[in-house]
């Protein structure tokens, strides 16, 4: 399928009904979601056939992506029961060739500190389960969620055999590459791409804002 057409095609999916400003929920585009899948299989060969995870899928953009680009099979994890019910509506709509699975799990915790920590548990359960993630992890900018980012993408390193592709803001990529190193995986930034944020809340001034963001590939060192 040409790019072009992917977009279009991804244009469709409908956002989410009623958003949760805490768990900062922003849906991820069709020009994005497009070019990210569009890039992982056709650069890397890391979607078709293969095993693929959506960390916090949301209404199931990426995931449906991940599933017209031919992926073996596909499952979306998300926090939220509204948001998966409109994905799962998504998903009901589209011919996407494949299906996509919906588990409803929290990818953190709250410590007894109230600080975030890595659900170990489904980590654990998850271990290497897959070949690819994809994920649009929240930016941990909200009260309650410094680090969310980096917890998610730990997430998604625990859960892969192979790879895994995100977007995180561009100011914090030097972090990220050095967190990706700890966990034994190499990362390479494939694109500075613009993360389109509507006028969604009420708190919202402006019709929309331009967030600059890194599409990321990380991989397992060899040896």
């Amino acid at each position: 399928m040409k790019l072009k057409l992917f977009e279009e095609y991804l244009g469709d999916v409908i956002a989410f009904k009623e958003p949760k400003i805490q768990l900062e929920q922003y849906p991820t585009s069709a020009h994005l979601a497009s070019r990210i899948l569009y890039t992982a299989e056709n650069t890397y060969g890391d979607i078709d056939g293969k095993a693929v995870v959506d960390l916090g899928c949301g209404c199931g953009m990426l995931s449906i992506a991940a599933c017209i680009m031919g992926a073996s099979s596909v499952v979306g994890i998300d926090i939220d029961h509204a948001a998966l019910e409109t994905a799962q509506e998504n998903i009901d709509e589209f011919d996407t060739g494949g299906t996509v699975d919906l588990i409803q799990a929290s990818i953190c915790i709250e410590t007894s500190d109230g600080l975030l920590a890595l659900n170990e548990d489904l980590t654990f359960r998850m271990s290497k389960k897959f070949d690819t993630a994809i994920l649009n992890p929240p930016f941990g900018t909200k009260p309650g969620n410094k680090g969310i980012d980096t917890l998610f993408l730990q997430a998604a390193c625990a859960m892969t055999r192979n790879a895994v592709y995100s977007l995180h803001k561009t100011s914090t990529r030097d972090y990220i590459v050095r967190k990706a190193k700890s966990w034994g995986f190499e990362c390479d930034v494939l694109a500075e791409l613009k993360f389109d944020i509507p006028m969604m809340y009420k708190f919202h001034k402006k019709k929309s804002v331009d967030v600059g963001v890194d599409l990321v590939r990380l991989y397992r060192k060899s040896g």
